[in-house]
């Protein structure tokens, strides 16, 4: 009888390799469709574009997926066996899993789309947009990987064990006053710490101030800091309603993982619109859309992940919404620019702008 680890384990890998080859078998049956009909009903074309995505995806399984997988899975179970399969551990091997995605999935998926508009641009035909089931079925493949790649370290069953339930304690650097930053033997003006003041010749006890200010102090102070960062265990809440207060991280994953995608999502849905898929628009709006995806490779820890979203998602999508809104109308709505644009200023403010000195003085608010 498998463990519940090894379970877990052929369950994320088998929902991991359909969310990579149904997307692209279902793209490509959708254009050699469109071929079929543009050839006059010719099943020739249609079943040379079949083969040609079933020995697609033979290939990169086996060269590619698979390779990859074995490797990582046997990283895993040397980690379980040792009992060091902790979350640091196993993110570290999700980013070349969902790059691999990207490449072998995403990428070709998003080429059919263009290379589908440009087929029946140049044949003068309007048969097929690719709207909903393909493009929704791409985006929610990309989704669920991340999904599967964030939830991997927790547990199916059970509460949370993940570390991220209950407030972590952050250590800090220690807080150095500015008489610490002093020699260690010396306070201000050159005064010796750790000798008592002298008066008439007798020893006092107290330490000298040379300021006079009892608000003071030539001690050197070293104060170890700690933050206390909100989690996702549940608290104890005593009543009839303390259900309501129950959170876990795992639900918030899924949550997290579709609001990560929401604007590349409505990206994809513009491209799908008819006046713009029949139009040389086409080309930017899905390089684009493939663009922000690359944010995945990313581990969403990094602190990498915030200037990724706004090199690859934020400017650059508010500058092609901006042009489709000048030249189609309202395709997409206003919302998402004005998203766009407040993203990327304070991003640049908060970054960059308040490390000038200007920004830095005390007189400002």
């Amino acid at each position: 009888m498998p463990s519940g680890k090894v379970v877990k384990l052929i369950l994320y890998e088998g929902l991991q390799f359909t969310a990579l080859v149904v997307p692209v078998l279902v793209i490509m049956e959708r254009f050699a469709s469109l071929i079929r009909d543009m050839k006059g009903q010719d099943l020739t074309a249609y079943w040379l574009v079949v083969a040609v995505s079933i020995a697609y995806m033979t290939s990169v399984t086996l060269l590619v997926w698979v390779p990859l997988k074995y490797y990582k899975t046997i990283v895993i179970l040397r980690c379980y066996v040792r009992q060091i399969g902790s979350k640091s551990s196993l993110l570290f091997f999700r980013r070349p899993t969902a790059l691999a995605y990207l490449i072998l999935c995403t990428f070709p998926c998003f080429a059919i789309l263009i290379v589908s508009s440009k087929v029946q641009v140049d044949g003068g035909h309007r048969l097929d947009h690719f709207t909903e089931l393909p493009v929704s079925l791409v985006l929610f493949s990309l989704i669920c990987v991340d999904v599967i790649e964030r939830i991997r370290p927790c547990r199916l069953m059970g509460q949370c064990k993940d570390g991220r339930g209950g407030p972590i304690l952050t250590h800090l650097e220690p807080v150095t006053t500015v008489s610490g930053q002093l020699h260690p033997h010396e306070g201000q003006n050159g005064l010796t710490h750790g000798q008592p003041e002298t008066r008439n010749g007798s020893a006092t006890g107290r330490w000298q101030d040379p300021t006079g200010s009892p608000g003071r102090s030539t001690l050197s102070t070293r104060t170890p800091a700690y933050l206390y960062s909100s989690s996702s265990r549940p608290r104890s809440h005593s009543g009839h309603l303390g259900f309501l207060w129950r959170k876990d991280g795992r639900s918030e994953v899924f949550v997290d993982s579709f609001m990560f995608w929401l604007d590349t999502v409505e990206m994809v849905r513009v491209g799908g619109e008819p006046s713009v898929f029949y139009s040389a628009w086409v080309f930017p709006v899905y390089i684009l859309a493939f663009m922000s995806t690359l944010r995945m490779a990313v581990t969403p820890q990094n602190s990498l992940l915030s200037f990724a979203g706004v090199a690859l998602q934020d400017f650059p999508f508010f500058i092609i919404r901006v042009a489709l809104i000048a030249v189609f109308g309202y395709v997409t709505p206003v919302l998402y620019p004005l998203k766009n644009v407040l993203v990327t200023l304070t991003y640049i403010y908060f970054t960059f702008l308040t490390k000038l000195k200007i920004f830095r003085s005390h007189s400002m608010f």
